[in-house]
C-alpha cells in the first residue's frame, strides 16, 4: 500500500497536543533544512542534528556545517528581532565526523549506483545515530530532512526511521518534505539566504557520479554545438551555390537537410533558402504555379 507520508505529518501537526514537543531533526545540509525549518519551527521545538560522516572531504564537510549553523543563526535572529513570531528558537548539535565509519559500513557496495543499496546503508547509519541521540535528549520525535530531495527514496527513509523508532523507543515523524512544493521552496530559500548548494550528496561515490554526469552533459553540449555549426555551414554553402548559379546543386542540398530539429534561427535561414529556390519547406517539393495557389 502506498502511504502518503506528507498527509500523515499534517495529521500530526493538526493535533494541538503535539505543539511545542521536541523534534530531533537530522539535517543533511542547510539548503535541504531551510524549508523543513520554515515549515516546522512554529510547531516543534527543534534541535537540528548535523551528522554526515558520509561527506568524504573535510573541507566540504566544514563548508556545509558552517552554512547550516549560519542559516539557523539567521532564523533565530529573525525571531529575536521580531521579524517573525509564533515560532520556537532552533538549536543545533553537531555529531561526530568520522569518515572511516562510513567507508566501513559501505564496504563491498562501492560500485552500487547512486540511490541503491549503498545509499540505504548510509540512510540507516545517519538515522540510527539520530535516533540514539534523540533518546539521550529525551526528544518526542526524530526525523530527517533527506526526504526533501527528489533523488532520495522517501518510502525507504520512512521505513528505516520507523524500524529504528521501535528499537530506540522514540517516535519517528513521517515525512515526504519534497511534497507541497517543499523542494521548490528550499531552492527559493537557498537563493534568499545565499546558501551554498552542492551538486552531490557527499560521499566520493556520489561525487564521481555527479562529475561523470556533468562531463557527459558537457560532451553532449559540445556535440550539439558542433552539429549546430555544421548545419549553418551547409546553409552557407547552399547560399554560395545559389550565388554561383548552381541552383540544382543548391536544391539537392536543401532537400537533403533534416529540418525537424531546427531552432528558430536555423529554421529562418532554411525557409528563406527554400523560398529563393521555390521549394516547399514542409514537403520539400518544388513549388509550381498549381501547388502555390
Amino acid at each position: 500500500m502506498n502511504r502518503n507520508y506528507a498527509k500523515e505529518l499534517d495529521q500530526i501537526l493538526e493535533n494541538s497536543e503535539n505543539k511545542g514537543k521536541h523534534l530531533f531533526l537530522h539535517s543533511c545540509c542547510a539548503p535541504c533544512s531551510s524549508y523543513v525549518l520554515e515549515y516546522l519551527r512554529s510547531f516543534f521545538r527543534i534541535t537540528v542534528f548535523y551528522y554526515n560522516p558520509n561527506i568524504t572531504e573535510e573541507e566540504e564537510y566544514l563548508k556545509r556545517v558552517a552554512e547550516q549553523k549560519r542559516l539557523i543563526a539567521e532564523f533565530n535572529r529573525q525571531l529575536e528581532s521580531g521579524q517573525i513570531s509564533n515560532a520556537y528558537p532552533v538549536k543545533v548539535m553537531e555529531g561526530d565526523y568520522d569518515r572511516g565509519l562510513f567507508f566501513d559500513r559501505v564496504k563491498g557496495l562501492e560500485q552500487c549506483k547512486e540511490g541503491g543499496e549503498r545509499c540505504f546503508v548510509c540512510y540507516e547509519m545517519r538515522l540510527r545515530e539520530t535516533a540514539r541521540k534523540a533518546r539521550e535528549a529525551g526528544a518526542d520525535y526524530f526525523t530527517t530532512t533527506l526526504t526533501i530531495s527528489p533523488l532520495k527514496n522517501a518510502p525507504k527513509l520512512n521505513e528505516i526511521g520507523e524500524r529504528l523508532a521501535t528499537e530506540y523507543q522514540v517516535p519517528f515523524l513521517p515525512s515526504d518534505f519534497k511534497k507541497k512544493n517543499g523542494y521548490k521552496r528550499s531552492i527559493e530559500l537557498s537563493a534568499q539566504y545565499g546558501l551554498y548548494r552542492q551538486n552531490y550528496c557527499g560521499c566520493i561515490y556520489s561525487r564521481i557520479q555527479a562529475e561523470k554526469k556533468e562531463q557527459e552533459k558537457n560532451v553532449s553540449k559540445m556535440e550539439e554545438e558542433t552539429k549546430y555549426k555544421a548545419v549553418l555551414e551547409v546553409m552557407s554553402n547552399i547560399w554560395t551555390k545559389i550565388n554561383m548559379g548552381d541552383t540544382e546543386g543548391a536544391k539537392q542540398d536543401i532537400i537533403s537537410l533534416d529540418s525537424s530539429s531546427f531552432d528558430d534561427i536555423q529554421r529562418g535561414y532554411y525557409e528563406a533558402l527554400c523560398k529563393i529556390l521555390s521549394i516547399d519547406s514542409t514537403t520539400k517539393q518544388p513549388i509550381t504555379e498549381n501547388n502555390a495557389q
